[in-house]
């Protein structure tokens, strides 16, 4: 029960993030907002390593880990790039499906296939994560080829999701990990940015947001890592893949924006979802 109240609270935790982040975008730009959140993230990673001291971990969890944060913020940059120059409502819907998919199978192969019950949870929590992502737009595809970055994007998610369980599985590493696994996407955006030739400076109206999204992105993935430790790989996977969910509320509540039907059923079928895992 605890690895799934973990799974909720990390959702939760990605989804305001995303709201941030989105606010974010808005005022630097989408890779600026993505390396000020990297960064500020690493800092207080930093400062929380001054009060909770752990151990430095062996090779294997820090190859999974460096590894684990090259792959999130691979998914991230891709996701960002394919919105803006491919089809919304395909890149959306595609990167949140395979994000969610690609740990179920893992652990399908690694720790057994769940219960009849938790299958019906994760074809209700798949369904939700595809409809809340979809918005009004609908499903079109134009091309096969429109499906590349999007997949590229999910498999980026996924990988993250399977090698920070590799990490923190049976270790009892949390703070290591994150912190890796944080220095590694931010270096690869920061390499990015220098190479995009974008200003580095935090301009002062985007300072509390940025830090908000800071926040909120490693509380959920401090979220995550406790529910990975307790519990199943896909089932911690999945619930925290229903983030869009609580970034469509929060611009719903905030931002005044509309709440397609289509959302509307993808997050009844998240709460489903959510019953059928704690039968």
């Amino acid at each position: 029960m605890l690895s799934i109240l973990y799974g909720i609270a990390s959702s939760l935790s990605w989804g305001a993030g995303d709201f941030a982040g989105g606010l974010a975008s808005r005022k630097v730009g989408a890779y600026r907002a993505v390396l000020y959140a990297d960064f500020f993230g690493l800092l207080l990673l930093a400062a929380a390593g001054f009060f909770y001291r752990e151990t430095f971990p062996a090779l294997t969890i820090t190859i999974n880990s460096l590894i684990g944060g090259t792959l999130g913020t691979f998914g991230l940059l891709i996701l960002y790039y394919s919105l803006s120059v491919g089809q919304m409502s395909v890149a959306a819907p595609v990167s949140a499906l395979f994000s969610a998919l690609l740990p179920v199978l893992y652990s399908a192969a690694t720790e057994g296939l769940p219960t009849s019950i938790q299958f019906v949870g994760f074809a209700l929590a798949l369904a939700a994560v595809w409809l809340i992502s979809q918005g009004d737009g609908g499903f079109h595809i134009r091309k096969l080829s429109d499906l590349k970055l999007p997949t590229l994007a999910g498999l980026g998610f996924g990988g993250y999701f399977i090698f920070i369980h590799n990490a923190v599985n049976n270790s009892g590493a949390v703070l290591w990990p994150m912190i890796l696994s944080r220095f590694a996407g931010t270096l690869l955006v920061f390499l990015i940015v220098v190479a995009r030739r974008d200003r580095l400076s935090v301009p002062r109206d985007a300072r509390a947001i940025t830090f908000a999204n800071a926040t909120l992105d490693v509380g959920g993935n401090f979220f995550f890592i406790l529910a990975s430790q307790l519990g199943r790989l896909d089932i911690a996977s999945i619930l925290s893949s229903l983030y869009p969910g609580a970034t469509v509320i929060l611009a719903w509540f905030i931002l005044k924006e509309r709440i397609s039907r289509k959302q509307a059923i993808g997050i009844a079928l998240a709460f489903s979802a959510i019953y059928f895992f704690t039968v």
